[in-house]
């Protein structure tokens, strides 16, 4: 496979399967006006959440490196991440949920490398390297909060989904590049908002990932930490986000003290969240994640757990008491309506068997190409389950290898044929049985067929988890899908290019200090010429002119102050005069 990112200690742990999402950074495509909004926004940032964010987002921003007058270079990113046993990668726009909380596992921030326009500088619903690089970056430099994150994308990434999840996250994805791009049409937007609003209205009861995700959001993208009453930022949405980060601490917004009854709490990444929820410490995130781990199909497994892998219509693992693992697309499961428990289970397609996350040697998708059937319980009559029965015990009960025998098991499946060999785990366990000449039957329904070639039977008397993915994340070749909805790269006009040039000028002005008094007068004659209404190259050479003392900044600020009246950057233009004026003092 052909690697075009910078591989380190962290990245080169990453299975095969993930590196497909991964982009280079397309750095050489960030406009100069694009370096002007990260500064602006990164300035007003720093300056509000220096009061209001959680200690360590400060601390962060110096250890990773996040330089506040540049678009941060992955690269280095990576150099300095990996000493906290970090990376980086660079994707387009969100990706699959389970792929980007296996990312989190394997201690890997994802950063969708696309730059917010400055019409959506404030907010935008796309997620972008201000989000990513500077919301996300910073806090895991905090030992507590990074284990979190980490532990929350390896049982997040097990998160069984419904079927309707993956039309959630097309829906959203398309809304949010849809959003992002000026040559959307509101024709486009409003077709997009309301896919995403009836998705919402008939997605029935939410599966384990839309709950983990709603706690993902309300914790990792959109968490404060300390008392109700006073609590601080520590949710990357809330750090990147200029307007919500103060609109958040209000209060209209409520505040309310963060349990598992979040995962109920759905939410709207399109507009500003009505509620959040406080977390006291960062430990407590952790206790959280495990009471809701405790209820996941993961750690229960059983009927609920396989019927959750059925109507998934995914690839998922089911994992016997053995240790066995079944791996492939779940199809059916016969349950004994009694007791609730399932007494035959069965895959269509590519299927594997593996233990301890490790595929099984004879047992890939090659020897299991059309899924995998098999008993589970113990035989009738017959105290002592199969797994736990000694090579003493086998032979008693006509176990062995060339003996033709019938297996009836409590829930009624008879497996009849001739017992080839049996694969033990490394305590002697038996784990596996299989058979030639073999006929399975439940009923008057028949479950295998001589013909069909070597039945292997797992062994196993419950289901004691069921999650999402492979137990062995090489097993299968084409893990996880790619959005056939791409970002679009934005084509600029002859009138903006032309304007990009000016910001690229006035970043050249400013980097070199060597302006003077003449030629900044005339450049903000021919700006306000040619893009009268542009406040954010104007509020720049304000800056300039302020440091250096020139009184053009007279003639400037008056045109600043007639730009306020247009409400739309109002808000955006007073904020960075505060910040130039204090910067000043």
């Amino acid at each position: 496979m052909d690697i075009h990112f910078e591989l380190n200690e962290v990245t080169k742990k990453l299975p095969k399967h993930l590196l497909k999402f991964v982009l280079k950074q397309p750095y050489d495509d960030y406009t100069a006006q694009n370096q002007a909004v990260w500064r602006y926004v990164m300035r007003i940032n720093v300056d509000y959440l220096s009061k209001v964010a959680h200690s360590s987002y400060l601390q962060g921003l110096k250890k990773t490196g996040i330089s506040i007058n540049y678009i941060p270079r992955l690269e280095g990113m990576n150099r300095i991440l990996k000493d906290i046993g970090w990376a980086a990668i660079s994707v387009d726009g969100f990706i699959p949920p389970n792929a980007f909380m296996e990312f989190q596992a394997y201690n890997v921030l994802v950063i969708a490398s696309d730059m917010r326009t400055i019409n959506h500088i404030k907010y935008t619903p796309a997620p972008d390297i201000i989000h990513e690089a500077a919301g996300h970056a910073p806090i895991i430099n905090n030992p507590e909060y990074a284990e979190y994150l980490r532990r929350f994308g390896e049982i997040g990434s097990k998160a069984i989904s419904s079927s309707k999840d993956y039309e959630m996250y097309e829906a959203i994805r398309l809304l949010s590049i849809l959003k992002e791009d000026p040559s959307s049409t509101k024709g486009q937007i409003e077709e997009a908002q309301k896919a995403v609003q009836y998705l919402q209205k008939h997605m029935g009861e939410l599966s384990e990932m839309a709950q983990i995700r709603n706690l993902h959001w309300w914790t990792v993208e959109y968490g404060l930490i300390g008392s109700l009453e006073t609590p601080k930022i520590y949710g990357a949405g809330l750090l990147s986000s200029i307007g919500e980060s103060k609109s958040c601490l209000k209060s209209k917004v409520k505040k309310r003290p963060y349990t598992i009854k979040a995962a109920k709490q759905n939410f709207d990444i399109t507009q500003p969240q009505p509620q959040l929820f406080v977390t006291p410490d960062f430990a407590h995130l952790s206790l959280v994640l495990e009471e809701f781990a405790n209820k996941m199909s993961l750690r229960k497994g059983g009927l609920k757990g396989v019927v959750k892998l059925i109507n998934s219509k995914n690839l998922g693992t089911i994992e016997l008491t053995t240790g066995i693992q079944v791996s492939g697309v779940f199809t059916n499961v016969i349950f004994d309506k009694e007791n609730q428990k399932p007494i035959y289970i069965q895959t269509s397609g590519l299927t594997v068997l593996s233990s301890r996350d490790k595929e099984l040697i004879g047992h890939g998708t090659q020897q299991h190409k059309d899924g995998f059937g098999s008993p589970l319980g113990k035989l009738k009559g017959i105290n002592i389950p199969i797994e736990n029965m000694s090579p003493r015990d086998l032979e008693a009960y006509q176990i062995y290898e060339g003996k033709q025998v019938t297996l009836e098991f409590e829930g009624g499946v008879v497996v009849k044929g001739e017992v080839i060999t049996g694969t033990r785990d490394l305590r002697g366990r038996i784990v596996l049985v299989s058979f030639r000449d073999c006929k399975v039957t439940y009923k008057n329904q028949v479950l295998f067929r001589p013909e069909w070639g070597i039945y292997d039977m797992a062994v196993g008397k419950d289901i004691i988890s069921a999650f999402a993915g492979p137990a062995d994340v090489n097993s299968f070749d084409n893990l996880g899908k790619i959005s056939v909805t791409k970002t679009n790269k934005i084509t600029y006009s002859k009138t903006e290019l032309e304007l990009n040039k000016l910001y690229q000028k006035v970043r050249t002005f400013r980097d070199d200090k060597a302006t003077d008094e003449n030629q900044l007068t005339a450049f903000f004659l021919t700006l306000k010429n040619k893009f009268e209404n542009d406040w954010l190259l104007t509020l720049e050479l304000y800056e300039i002119a302020v440091e250096k003392n020139f009184s053009t900044q007279k003639v400037i600020l008056i045109h600043l102050q007639l730009l306020k009246e247009n409400i739309e950057f109002s808000q955006l233009i007073t904020d960075g005069l505060e910040l130039i004026n204090t910067n000043e003092l």
